[in-house]
């Protein structure tokens, strides 16, 4: 029912008018409560679990779902993620949506206070998954649900009477783009777990180093075998080179082994490292890659990588408004915006890498050239700051757009169990097509789905609070998972 969005390709300057710079980089006009919004940015994620929920979860409008996944190919897919507001398990984004989470914990951990341990619990509900996912050699199971099947219908996950097909690539029908992000989610994670639970930790580098080696062996886009069941919603449109890249560096990270680094600096240019370096989701890694390779290059570690801090030198000014570099939109009230549906994965996305930038630049005392400018890290902050706020409520709408924040946010957001009544009020089955009046209805969603960042406003700042309108009103994990470091530093920075 509802297309994902996906990066676009093309980006395009535009002129940004004296009022936006204004608004783009004055302080926020609202005192936000960044720990509160981080607690429930959080918190979204167990409204997102699928599988049999724990005792301590938190969510309670939720009940287990999903309880037979694999059975019908005859492996246990039990868990992970719902990605958005449907019921289908991409494992695409769930991989992206737990890199990104690690990153977090990895880079913010130490600030995050009492929600450190929710952070975690959130990164491990995806690598269990994708442990799961990875079992047998050489497959990985890329894919739970039949998406024509489950967008046909409007119903609860713990109602699901639709195909639960499952999807897998293998050495005959490689995905190195989908095998590649699993890889560097398990790598991150294993970042994580070092010290927390060594041996968990162990496990998930393991596990990455073999994800990666097939990945890398058997080359190819998953999309190309698995089109009609992964496109349009998670189709790769970026290819698979900078997910191998992605992979590399994460398992370098990770491990410290010297094959890693080699194998970055033997296959950058034949990966491309430096192509489309404004754009980083779910379907292109690279200005992630050139961001966290960089760090490295900062602390005076390997100068032989010095492309890399150049690619995200011009990754910074290529969001910079006012330079000659400028290759996103910003809405009139100061939104980045990118062509395609679901616009926050591209704000918290690249606000992430601002911030974590902006940390590595400080630490070496330098700054980004962009022509006859250069931006300080305290610049970078400013606007990934700006970013944060409008989320939260400084925009035109003067809405939060993460629910559950504030006291003005979206009431009627395009996700199937917060609008439909819960399994506790209504116990009895809903089908498949008797939620359409639960869809189509003017009232708000019955479950508030608490922290869930919606995919925000158009380009004119305007926003729909209709479920029809998914492109506006759904939100995705992939969303959510860089909003958690950056709600973490400036909850600690306030």
């Amino acid at each position: 029912m509802a297309p994902k969005a996906v990066t676009s390709p093309a980006a395009f300057p535009v002129v940004v008018a004296v009022f936006t710079l204004l608004l783009l980089f004055s302080a926020s006009v609202t005192a936000h409560d960044y720990s509160d919004a981080l607690r429930k940015c959080i918190l979204f994620f167990e409204g997102q679990r699928s599988g049999r929920l724990p005792p301590d979860q938190r969510v309670k409008w939720r009940s287990h779902s999903a309880l037979h996944d694999g059975a019908s190919a005859g492996v246990d897919l039990r868990g992970g993620y719902y990605d958005a507001g449907d019921n289908i398990k991409f494992g695409f984004p769930m991989a992206f949506t737990t890199t990104m989470l690690a990153w977090s914990v990895i880079d913010f951990g130490r600030i995050m206070g009492p929600e450190l341990g929710n952070a975690v619990k959130a990164v491990k509900w995806g690598t269990d998954y994708l442990l799961k996912a990875t079992a047998t050699d050489g497959v990985v199971y890329v894919q739970v649900g039949d998406a024509i099947s489950d967008h046909n219908c409007w119903e609860r996950p713990e109602d699901m009477d639709t195909l639960r097909t499952v999807y897998k690539i293998d050495r005959s029908h490689p995905g190195s783009d989908v095998a590649g992000e699993t890889a560097a989610a398990l790598a991150a994670a294993s970042i994580v777990f070092r010290s927390r639970d060594p041996v968990y930790s162990r496990v998930l580098l393991n596990r990455a180093v073999k994800v990666f080696r097939f990945a890398d062996t058997y080359r190819g886009a998953y999309s190309d075998y698995l089109q009609s069941a992964v496109c349009p919603f998670y189709c790769d449109n970026n290819g698979y080179q900078d997910e191998l890249l992605w992979a590399a560096a994460w398992l370098h990270k990770a491990s410290r082994r010297r094959q890693y680094r080699e194998y970055i600096v033997r296959n950058e240019v034949i990966l491309r490292a430096g192509d489309t370096i404004n754009e980083f989701g779910w379907d292109n890694k690279h200005a992630g890659i050139n961001v966290l390779i960089s760090k490295e290059v900062l602390m005076g570690k390997s100068p032989d990588l010095k492309s890399f801090q150049n690619n995200a030198d011009a990754f910074i000014c290529s969001l910079l408004p006012g330079t000659a570099h400028l290759q996103v939109q910003y809405s009139p009230g100061g939104l980045i915006f990118k062509a395609g549906g679901s616009n926050m994965q591209h704000v918290t996305s690249l606000s992430f890498l601002l911030l974590a930038y902006s940390n590595y630049l400080s630490h070496a005392n330098h700054v980004v050239p962009c022509g006859d400018k250069t931006a300080s890290p305290a610049l970078l902050k400013s606007l990934a700051s700006r970013q944060v706020n409008y989320i939260l409520g400084d925009n035109p709408m003067k809405m939060s757009y993460m629910v559950g924040y504030g006291t003005r946010y979206p009431q009627r957001i395009h996700h199937r169990g917060s609008s439909l009544p819960s399994v506790k009020v209504h116990p009895a089955h809903i089908g498949c097509k008797a939620g359409s009046r639960y869809f189509f209805s003017p009232d708000p969603n019955p479950n508030v789905l608490v922290g869930a960042v919606v995919g925000g406003p158009n380009t004119t700042d305007a926003f729909p609070d209709s479920r029809p309108f998914f492109q506006e009103t759904e939100p995705t994990t992939y969303i959510n998972a860089p909003l958690v470091g950056l709600l973490a530093y400036f909850a600690a920075h306030a």
